[in-house]
């Protein structure tokens, strides 16, 4: 089958000694208009996804992130050191989402092993795993 239209296929890079399969990219779709609220993907609900996260819901999602793993950990950390300023209740939702994976799959969209899918594979999740990941350095791509 074709990709809709407005898709494109992202050809993995190798991982080790195996290739991975083609992911299909999906165009993020345009924003709500202005002036509509949603709260958590809700229609008609008095919190924008758009709106910071305040303090008390920070504190409890800064306890929701703890990992069993230290890698996810440090990436986790820094993260909130860079982003907690500015997180929105939509980010905190979708970084929520990631919290639910086990520590060995979240360690693979976080280094790029694998791209999120089924429930995960949203424009919301892709830009806070794109807050979450490493930067690498200019011109270098994994």
């Amino acid at each position: 089958a074709l990709p809709p239209e407005g898709a494109s296929l992202a050809l993995g890079r190798p991982g080790g000694d195996r290739e991975m399969a083609p992911t299909l990219v999906t165009p993020c779709p345009a924003l709500p208009p202005e002036g509509t609220s949603l709260a958590l993907g809700r229609p008609g609900g008095d919190r924008g996804l758009d709106e910071p996260i305040d303090e008390r819901a920070l504190s409890k999602l800064r306890w929701r992130c703890r990992r069993g793993l230290l890698e996810n950990d440090l990436l986790i950390a820094r993260f909130f050191e860079q982003h907690a300023a500015t997180l929105t209740v939509g980010q905190a939702a979708a970084l929520s989402e990631l919290m639910e994976l086990p520590d060995n799959d979240l360690l693979d969209l976080l280094l790029r092993r694998r791209q999120p899918d089924g429930e995960l594979d949203r424009c919301d999740v892709t830009e806070v795993l794109e807050l979450l990941r490493p930067q690498l350095p200019q011109g270098r791509r994994l």
